[in-house]
C-alpha cells in the first residue's frame, strides 16, 4: 500500500518543499558553478527510471569537459576539480534532482539511477531494480555508496525493491545523512568515481544480453 499510493504523495511533498526551502542555495551553487565550470553548471545524461524508461536527471556539475589533443575527454580523475569534489563529498551536485523528483521520474529513496549503456549487461536478478523508482539517495548510498563493489551494490539494490516500506525509507534518509556528515564513501577504491560496470562484466566473462550490445 505505502509503495503504490503514500510513497508519490511523501516524494511529490517533500521535493516541492525541499526546492522551496533550498532555492537560495540552488541559485548560489548556479552561479559559482558557472564560473567554476565556465559556462553551464548543470550535467543532465539519460538515466533508466522505473520500469526501464528513460528519462534526463540533472545534476550539477562536477568534472570539467578537458579533452586531449584526439579530442577524448580526459579521466575522471584530471576533470574532478576541488570545487566538484566539494560537491560529491557534501552531495551538495544532487540537488537539482529535486526536480526529477517532483516530476515523477525519480523518488526520495531507490535506488540510484545509472547509465543507459548498462542496462544490455544486467542480469535478470539485478534488472529488478527497475521495479521501483530510482532514488535520490538509497540504501547502498546510505551504506558504502561507491566504496562497494557491483555485486554488494545491486545486491542492496534488490533487497530495497522487496522491502520498501516508510519505516525503510526513514531509516536510509537517517543513514544517509549521516554518511554526508562523515563523507563516506565517496570513491571506489580504483577510480575517482565508480569503476565501469561494463568493464566489470567482462572481468567476470559476462556478455551483455543478445540484440542489445
Amino acid at each position: 500500500m505505502y509503495a503504490r499510493c503514500f510513497k508519490r504523495v511523501i516524494d511529490f511533498s517533500l521535493s516541492l518543499c525541499g526546492i522551496v526551502v533550498l532555492l537560495p542555495v540552488l541559485l548560489v551553487l548556479m552561479i559559482i558553478g558557472a564560473v567554476k565550470m565556465k559556462g553551464n553548471p548543470f550535467f543532465c545524461q539519460e538515466r533508466p527510471g522505473l520500469h526501464e524508461k528513460v528519462f534526463k536527471l540533472i545534476k550539477f556539475r562536477t568534472m570539467t569537459n578537458e579533452r586531449d589533443e584526439n579530442g577524448e575527454l580526459l579521466p575522471d580523475e584530471k576533470r574532478l576539480i576541488p570545487y566538484g569534489k566539494f560537491l560529491r563529498s557534501t552531495s551538495l551536485d544532487e540537488l537539482p534532482e529535486l526536480f526529477n523528483i517532483l516530476k515523477g521520474d525519480m523518488a526520495i529513496v531507490g535506488p540510484r539511477p545509472l547509465l543507459v549503456k548498462y542496462l544490455p549487461w544486467y542480469t535478470e536478478e539485478q534488472r529488478k531494480r527497475h521495479h521501483v523508482r530510482p532514488g535520490l539517495t538509497g540504501y547502498a548510498q546510505a551504506h558504502g555508496r561507491n566504496a562497494v563493489n557491483w555485486d554488494e551494490k545491486f545486491e542492496m539494490d534488490i533487497w530495497y525493491v522487496e522491502h520498501v516500506s516508510f519505516r525503510t525509507d526513514a531509516g536510509i534518509i537517517l543513514d544517509t545523512i549521516q554518511a554526508v556528515l562523515k563523507r563516506e564513501g565517496i570513491s571506489s577504491e580504483t577510480s575517482a568515481t565508480m569503476e565501469d560496470f561494463r568493464d566489470y562484466c567482462r572481468s567476470i566473462g559476462r556478455t551483455p544480453r543478445k540484440g542489445q550490445e
